[in-house]
């Protein structure tokens, strides 16, 4: 299962373990089953505090799904449970878990470690992921230290693609979807402090109070994507009290798979470039307060206000906002209400749990075009519906594109509705030539239309266009003085991870120089 290079970094994590670890096996004769055994017996070579205990022996869980297997400290039941071969993305959920259950110390924050210690009650968590999702192992690894620090949290990670009987029956079309106590918890990325707070309903109000309470900054950088993570940076190396307050640190980089045009980096991962950003944030002295989503912009004379949904107020005397922009919707009826019931944003993530099924893809710009190929791989059939009478894609793409034998491309295609009942079961489109209504059956449908900026608690305070960007002029001066932008929520064009980080670099230096000139004696 395990080439000799990875047996040798693997062998070097493990030496870290200080506990027995027991890896409780539930097998059958399949061939995964197979595959599992050897995985569990290589990883037994590697250590000797690891023991592999198989199905039906002392501590094996009656009722567990086939192949499966927990991590388990001697003489305690197993909370963490791996269904199905952790590979791929997923490799790093099991070495953090064989750390984390051998008593190695976590690296989460000292108070989310309480926090996570102090939770009453009993949680069984499931998420069910794609082995080729790259948002996955995030939700996994964090329910599975909930479970390593708190004996009243289980958790299971399940590969849909190995489960397609389970993911059918409980109706999981969009991965990571995660259960709790059987019950629909939530769907897509979530890092560790969002589960907490969804858990620990007085987390909110006590996380407003510490907020509210903190000083005035001298800039305040609304956004964590690469414009705000530039112009926090530039800020701290001018010696002033910075912050950055965001929904979610890294934006919609998280979500970007291959990068592959970032100057002097050849390719790197979405989630590996955030990585990187928040470590050189944080080597600055930089106030990050993450998970903190922005709802009203209050300007002021000489101290602005930023209000935050869970209440709080922080004041600054300048403010950069960086909030970066989201997906498109297609605003047709049955879109919003079969959202995670097959109707999906990203092709990489959910793709798998349509195998050997009929999708659609909207859009026929690179995104549309690049998610096409990619499902041609996987699923039954592709149908790339494009507004326009002509695909926007580069040449190479659609040369790609049209080579591919399941694949059909309409054009002059306006989506109207999706239709279903439990789940998608197709959509229907006006052909724009000839004003015929058309309806085709299919299974899923991934919408790849562009962007959306994140703009809307800045209506009726900044100036915006009518696609809700934000104007700035050449410096990321916005239309009310002290307050500044940049990035993909306004008006420069290009919207590109290179171009944000300049432009949020651009913007702080535009507002130290507006701090130097605002408080200089007239």
């Amino acid at each position: 299962m395990l080439d000799a290079n990875i047996k040798t970094q693997l062998k070097a994590y493990l030496d870290k373990v200080t506990q027995p670890i027991e890896l409780v096996a539930s097998l059958d004769e399949g061939d995964k089953s197979g595959e599992m055994r050897a995985l569990l017996g290589e990883l037994a070579e590697l250590s000797d505090k690891i023991t592999v205990i198989e199905s039906g022996a002392p501590g094996d869980q009656a009722g567990e799904r086939k192949p499966s297997f927990a991590l388990a400290r001697r003489g305690e039941p197993g909370r963490v449970r791996f269904a199905g071969l952790p590979m791929g993305h997923e490799f790093s959920s099991l070495i953090l878990a064989l750390l984390q259950v051998g008593g190695h110390p976590p690296k989460a924050a000292p108070e989310l470690i309480e926090q996570i210690r102090a939770l009453d009650g009993e949680y069984v968590f499931e998420t069910y992921i794609s082995l080729s999702c790259h948002n996955c192992p995030e939700v996994v690894q964090a329910l599975n230290l909930m479970a390593v620090l708190n004996p009243n949290i289980r958790h299971t990670m399940i590969d849909g693609a190995l489960f397609q009987d389970e993911v059918e029956a409980r109706k999981i079309m969009a991965v990571p979807t995660v259960l709790l106590n059987g019950q629909p918890f939530g769907q897509g990325r979530m890092e560790l402090g969002e589960i907490l707070a969804k858990v620990d309903t007085g987390a909110a109000a006590r996380d407003a109070g510490k907020l509210s309470a903190k000083d005035v900054f001298d800039v305040l950088v609304v956004g964590g994507g690469p414009a705000g993570a530039a112009a926090a940076i530039y800020a701290a190396r001018k010696g002033i009290r910075t912050g950055v307050v965001a929904e979610r640190f890294g934006g919609q980089v998280m979500d970007t798979m291959a990068i592959e045009n970032f100057i002097s980096v050849k390719y790197t991962e979405g989630p590996k470039l955030v990585a990187s950003l928040e470590e050189h944030v944080r080597e600055y002295d930089v106030d990050v307060m993450n998970l903190q989503r922005v709802a009203q912009l209050v300007p002021g004379e000489g101290v602005h206000e930023v209000k935050l949904d869970n209440g709080a107020v922080l004041k600054a005397k300048s403010v950069i906002v960086a909030t970066g922009a989201r997906w498109r919707e297609m605003n047709v009826p049955g879109e919003r209400e079969f959202r995670g019931k097959g109707v999906a944003y990203c092709p990489h993530c959910d793709g798998p749990l349509f195998k050997g099924k009929r999708v659609a893809v909207i859009g026929g710009g690179n995104s549309g075009v690049e998610a096409a190929i990619d499902l041609a791989g996987v699923v039954a059939h592709v149908t790339l519906l494009e507004f326009a009478d002509e695909l926007r894609a580069d040449a190479v793409l659609q040369k790609k594109l049209h080579s591919l034998p399941n694949v059909t491309v309409i054009k002059s295609a306006q989506t109207t509705e999706v239709t279903g009942s439990d789940k998608v079961d197709g959509l229907v489109y006006k052909d724009r030539a000839s004003g015929e209504v058309r309806r085709i059956e299919l299974e899923g449908i991934f919408v790849q239309i562009g962007l959306l900026p994140n703009t809307d608690f800045a209506k009726g305070t900044l100036e915006l266009t009518r696609f809700g960007e934000i104007i700035v002029d050449a410096r990321g001066q916005t239309s009310v003085p002290g307050i500044f932008a940049a990035g993909d929520c306004t008006t420069v064009p290009y919207k590109q991870i290179i171009i944000a980080m300049g432009e949020g670099a651009k913007a702080s230096l535009s507002a130290f120089d507006h701090l130097i000139r605002s408080s200089a004696p007239a």
